[in-house]
């Protein structure tokens, strides 16, 4: 049991501090809704790409992006009260495969018994799901190396869409103060 502790940590380890160079951390950048969707942009400082997700998982996003407060548990905040009643935790999100315009990701979940014995489980989960659950609980994501160099860069695009709605911002406020 020792043994299989210390590889554990060793594999940890090495995921969190980027030696395992498989992957690339992502952020999530923005959720912008559409119409009937929204567009779930992840990324990081060289490349954003652009997830489409149905409208309430990307309601749930965005609303967990926000820290914005929910009147009823939605769906994710349900599965994440009950992993954490049962000593688990989202540890992070890998988003590990990409076929004709569908993406496939990995939900990594941790739980510590009471005996202090750490099981790691990994699951097949959409990438909206997945991502839902880690804004909600402040987990990484990961987008696969192999991912990452198939998705197409826009980081252009979320740019000009900030600007836009700055702007909009901007004269919302002009008007109000007319």
């Amino acid at each position: 049991p020792c043994s299989c502790l210390v590889v554990a940590l060793r594999q940890y380890f090495m995921f969190v501090t980027g030696m395992n160079k498989d992957v690339v951390e992502t952020k999530l950048r923005a959720v912008v809704p559409l119409d009937g969707s929204f567009a779930v942009f992840l990324g990081n400082d060289t490349k954003t790409f652009v997830i489409y997700v149905d409208e309430p998982v990307g309601t749930a996003i965005a609303m967990s992006m926000r820290g914005m407060a929910k009147d009823r548990p939605l769906t994710h905040d349900l599965l994440g009260h009950v992993l954490r009643a049962f000593g688990a935790k989202v540890d992070r999100v890998v988003i590990n495969h990409l076929e004709n315009g569908v993406y496939h990701a990995r939900l990594i979940m941790s739980a510590e018994n009471e005996l202090q014995q750490r099981k790691v489980v990994e699951l097949d989960a959409r990438p909206s799901d997945s991502i839902a659950l880690a804004v909600a609980q402040n987990a990484p994501i990961f987008v696969s190396n192999q991912v990452w160099e198939q998705v197409d860069d826009v980081s252009d695009t979320l740019e000009d869409l900030e600007k836009r709605g700055r702007q909009r911002g901007r004269k919302g406020t002009e008007t109000e103060e007319e």
